[in-house]
């Protein structure tokens, strides 16, 4: 500790000696503390703790721990988790279909959250610069990027039904509860009234309103027809508050997702305990878990496991990374996946007997199977969910609590995939526009616009065929492509042990064998078997039961996938074409992680082991102090004992050639007195002919 202490004497004396009061900042403040206390005239030490604290304040961090947590609570459990696992596990064997979900979760879905989140922590940057690890897929965060604004587009057109039901909702008897309405045919039937079966030609009440009166369907994509324009004002009331969510960064959706990740649970739980007080709704909790295992032996029951897990978790959206990057260095990432992981399960199993409770409901008010009425996607949320609550006693109420829950499920996912695009966008331009993040609200804003401009489309007579293919082929094969291309880089091309080796210096402890298995061998090969499944078992997609899209409209669906993997394929082989030297040589070249990889901060890249980067602001201030604070005392010889002091540490660790470790503050001094003010001759030269 003797070199910090000349530095902390020196610097302290001439304070005293020119008048100027200050905190005397001891050895154990020089550990970079971010709450030192600021002194009127800036000191070098003080200068070292402004640049090595522990959080990166110039990006911006979360406000608390909980803001983390419920913010990937909040991504991962979305609308898939209520309008699709539910019909998952009915259509797969009931409770049998927990098994490989099970399975498939801890192997697969868990080791790839647990590795977006950690990458994403270690660097501090967002989907598109993390991939420094292997700058070759740089493209890759570019893909999660197109792929992600593609899903924020027809996400907030789902919102925006979402705002018109509630909207309606406030009403004395819903407008989706009979056949007395203009906008009914003939083929209308109110099932409390006439026990028809509806695969007759008959509809529903509700499927009637939602086609006629919220969408004004068209016969098919190639009728594209006007904009609904109470859809448009939903819409760009959902971009508004998506935009209020996310104007000042994580500040403000830090605080939004302790509504939209905590409110929706005390909705699910008041719908479970009025569901299962109605007439039917065991019956429809029977058909949900009674176990058929028999279909444990096909491959389609194994690959929807898959599939869903993917999905809700939201790995590969490049969503996680983002997240994760705004937490402290050394926060216990390891911990936060495992619980976010078994929320997202253990909701998805829980909103089943929710949505079931009720279903059976509506079948015994119907006097059908419940298998009559089972519809997975926007159909449930939007038709025979609100047809059953329509038939509840207090209906406006629980309608409002409803498509209240859906709004927040829906928000909880948008925010986090719109902060995914805003923070891929800031973090590549802040290499070339330095102060780019005093804009990114403005940036959030023109965002904002151009998506909700884009997503007025969506909103037009059939603009739902459009949102189906979006829903279908946006974030469908990509998405399992990024996550064993993501498997693939850490372990095999950066190397498994070096990254654990990394997440241990962060972490504090070492991860278990467990994912390292997971990650070199079990999660790659089950992604492989899924797309290879996908291809094998693919069928063409369709809107209901009965519109098949056309060929072009495919045409346009794969189009939309091969947006997302083409900046993959362009990125390489530009950055191949300006590498040097033979074929294979710049190929291995660019697989290397570049000198920019690893932690932001100075502190934690010595402890991870790496080399500390050149900082120009901090570099700035020293010069700038060292010249005002110094050089002018060493020109007009104000004390010669300080420059006695200060030649004589020179010298030593000139001598010794190594700075004492256990002051990160000393060595950071040090490290910038060897490499900067020695060669351009600035300080030292001074000090010597001051003596």
């Amino acid at each position: 500790m003797e070199s910090n202490t000349v530095i902390m004497e020196a610097s302290n004396k001439q304070q005293n000696n020119r008048g100027m009061n200050g905190t005397k900042l001891h050895s154990k403040d020089a550990k970079l503390s971010s709450e030192s206390v600021p002194l009127k005239r800036t000191s070098v030490v003080e200068i070292v703790a402004v640049t090595t604290q522990d959080e990166n304040d110039a990006r911006g961090t979360w406000s608390g721990k909980l803001d983390f947590i419920l913010s990937c609570i909040s991504y991962a459990v979305g609308l898939g988790n209520v309008w699709r696992f539910p019909f998952l596990c009915y259509e797969n064997g009931g409770g049998a279909f927990l098994i490989p979900y099970v399975i498939i979760l801890c192997l697969a879905g868990l080791p790839l959250f647990f590795l977006e989140l950690s990458i994403g922590q270690f660097a501090s940057v967002g989907c598109v610069n993390v991939w420094r690890i292997c700058p070759l897929f740089k493209g890759m965060g570019y893909g999660m990027l197109v792929m992600s604004m593609f899903c924020c587009i027809y996400y907030n057109v789902i919102i925006a039904y979402t705002l018109h039901y509630l909207y309606f909702s406030f009403t004395r008897v819903l407008p989706w509860a009979d056949c007395t309405h203009n906008w009914n045919t003939y083929n209308c039937v109110d099932s409390r009234h006439n026990v028809t079966n509806f695969t007759s030609g008959h509809s529903r009440p509700s499927q009637e309103y939602f086609d006629n009166r919220v969408l004004g369907i068209s016969d098919g994509i190639g009728e594209i027809g006007e904009i609904r324009w109470e859809l448009a004002i939903c819409l760009v009331l959902a971009w508004t508050i998506v935009f209020l969510s996310l104007a000042k960064g994580i500040k403000t959706s830090g605080k939004v997702v302790y509504l939209t990740a905590t409110f929706p649970y005390l909705v699910l739980l008041s719908l479970f305990i009025r569901g299962m007080t109605l007439p039917g709704a065991i019956d429809g909790v029977k058909f949900y878990i009674k176990p058929e295992w028999s279909k444990l032996k096909t491959s389609k029951v194994w690959q929807d496991a898959a599939v869903q897990i993917f999905y809700s978790l939201g790995a590969g959206f490049g969503c996680l990374h983002t997240l994760s990057s705004y937490n402290k260095w050394h926060n216990n990432c390891h911990r936060d996946a495992i619980i976010v992981a078994i929320v997202n399960c253990g909701t998805s199993i829980f909103a089943g007997f929710v949505i079931f409770a009720v279903i059976g409901f509506m079948a015994y008010d119907a006097g059908v199977d419940v298998e009559t009425v089972v519809v997975s996607g926007p159909g449930l949320a939007f038709v025979a969910y609100p047809e059953a609550i329509a038939r509840m006693p207090i209906s406006p109420m629980w309608s409002i609590l409803f498509f209240f829950m859906v709004l927040l499920l829906g928000l909880g996912s948008m925010l986090c995939m719109l902060e995914t695009v805003i923070t891929g966008i800031v973090d590549d331009l802040e290499a070339r526009f330095k102060n780019i993040r005093k804009y990114k609200s403005y940036i959030t804003l023109a965002t904002s616009i151009l998506l909700c401009i884009l997503g007025l489309p969506l909103i037009t007579q059939g603009g739902i065929y459009l949102l189906t293919l979006m829903n279908a082929f946006s974030a469908g094969l990509t998405l399992l492509l990024f996550g064993f291309m993501e498997c693939i880089i850490i372990a095999y091309i950066y190397g498994v042990e070096r990254y654990l080796h990394d997440i241990t210096a962060m972490l504090g402890f070492r991860p278990s064998f467990y994912w390292k298995i997971c990650w070199m061998v079990v999660a790659p090969s089950l992604l492989m078997f899924v797309i290879i499944f996908t291809f094998v078992s693919y069928n063409p997609a369709k809107y209901g039961e009965d519109y098949v899209f056309p060929a072009w409209a495919e045409a346009l669906g794969w189009l939309m996938t091969a947006s997302s993997i083409l900046p993959v394929i362009i990125y390489a082989a530009i950055y191949l074409f300006q590498e040097r030297g033979p074929v294979m040589e710049r190929l291995k070249n660019s697989m290397k992680h570049k000198s920019l990889w690893g932690p932001a901060l100075a502190q934690h890249r010595k402890e991870a082991g790496y080399h500390i980067l050149e900082q120009e602001e901090a570099e700035n201030r020293l010069n700038a102090c060292a010249d005002d604070s110094y050089s002018s005392s060493m020109n007009s010889n104000d004390d010669p004992e300080l420059a006695l002091n200060l030649k004589s540490h020179y010298e030593r660790t000139q001598i010794d050639g190594k700075e004492d470790q256990e002051d990160v503050g000393a060595s950071f001094l040090t490290d910038d007195i060897h490499a900067r003010y020695k060669p351009k001759e600035r300080l030292y030269p001074d000090i010597e002919s001051a003596l």
